[in-house]
């Protein structure tokens, strides 16, 4: 399939790898970007002239303006979508410019430069087909669902009110925490703050730019930070009440998740809670020794390559003696990956 990417901001330039990997050839035009010659376009009229599929991966503010200037190179057998994280709006957006004339859907990958690098897996892609044509929707699963992605439909609309009370209120909750300081290197945190930390590791690198789009752009936000508000300030007035007349501040206590399993069985459960995430990180792995298969392959390097194995045995080694682990057993745990690692690859 010819693609064409329509911005080649942080996130274009990671769709253009994950379709260069599927064997798609794409090309790419963004008036400010840095785009390698062999991708590079004149403009949006050699794009569209290049393409059979087009991708708006441009900031949702500057939709209208990119789809003004791509709408008169565009023909009936063009198909075209967006990846914005909003979706009420640029499908709007779409029906209005493109209409019963050409082809399109909108979609929100949700999965970014940061998670694609880490393997994270699995991808998911929210696809919101447009009543004018529900053909291009099924053209737009089939080419995410060949880049490894699992697709959910839905309408914009519910799409918003679902991101509007997960994406953009952590966004929120976590701007929020990063301006009383709760982002800053720590001397000492609790577990239960570990993975706050995440998220705002997560919000900061692979994201943080989209911060106003989500909040503004989304009807929805606004409504949802009003009621998180509301609930915070209920619950702070609740505990200064509680101090002030002595009430029992067990009412106020965090709901439980419920009557709690005997010790072996809670043991038992976050043993496989545990197993499950390594199989995760196990998925992960595979996925980036492929990739740097793959990228040996271009430059004509053999796949096997027993001293850096030797390496990575060693360095293992080095971290099961800091975490005061059986350094044997652990490495004994790692040449089974590593023979895992080989099979994935043919070899």
């Amino acid at each position: 399939m010819r693609i064409g990417i329509l911005g080649y901001g942080r996130f274009g330039r990671a769709l253009g790898a994950l379709l260069h990997e599927a064997g798609h050839a794409y090309r790419a035009w963004d008036p400010v970007a840095e785009i390698p010659a062999e991708r590079l376009v004149g403009g949006p009229s050699e794009l569209a002239e290049t393409s059979e599929t087009l991708v708006l991966a441009v900031p949702i503010a500057a939709q209208a303006a990119a789809l003004a200037g791509l709408r008169p190179h565009l023909r009936p057998d063009h198909l075209v979508f967006d990846v914005g994280s909003v979706k009420s709006g640029p499908c709007s957006l779409m029906d209005a410019q493109l209409g019963a004339a050409i082809p399109h859907a909108g979609t929100h990958p949700l999965f970014g430069p940061v998670s694609l690098a880490r393997a994270e897996r699995p991808l998911r892609v929210v696809l919101c087909p447009s009543t004018h044509h529900p053909a291009a929707a099924d053209r737009v699963q089939t080419l995410f669902e060949g880049l490894g992605c699992e697709v959910l439909r839905q309408s914009p609309e519910d799409h918003d009110r679902v991101m509007a009370t997960t994406h953009a209120l952590t966004f929120f909750i976590a701007k929020g925490l990063l301006a009383v300081g709760a982002g800053a290197e720590l001397p000492f945190t609790p577990p239960s703050f570990h993975a706050i930390a995440r998220t705002l590791e997560s919000v900061r690198e692979d994201a943080g730019h989209l911060f106003a789009a989500l909040q503004n752009q989304n009807p929805f936000a606004a409504g949802a930070r009003e009621g998180l508000l509301e609930a915070l300030s209920a619950i702070h007035q609740s505990l200064a009440e509680a101090v002030a007349e002595g009430s029992d501040e067990q009412q106020l206590a965090i709901p439980s998740l419920g009557e709690r399993s005997p010790i072996l069985q809670e043991t038992r459960d976050n043993i496989d809670a545990l197993d499950q995430e390594l199989v995760a990180l196990l998925a992960r792995r595979t996925e980036l020794v492929l990739r740097a298969g793959r990228a040996k392959a271009e430059l004509g390097l053999p796949v096997h390559d027993p001293e850096r194995e030797t390496a990575q045995l060693q360095a293992r080694r080095a971290w099961a003696h800091e975490a005061h682990l059986d350094m044997q057993g652990v490495e004994d745990v790692f040449r089974a990956v590593l023979r895992a690692s080989r099979a994935a690859q043919g070899r």
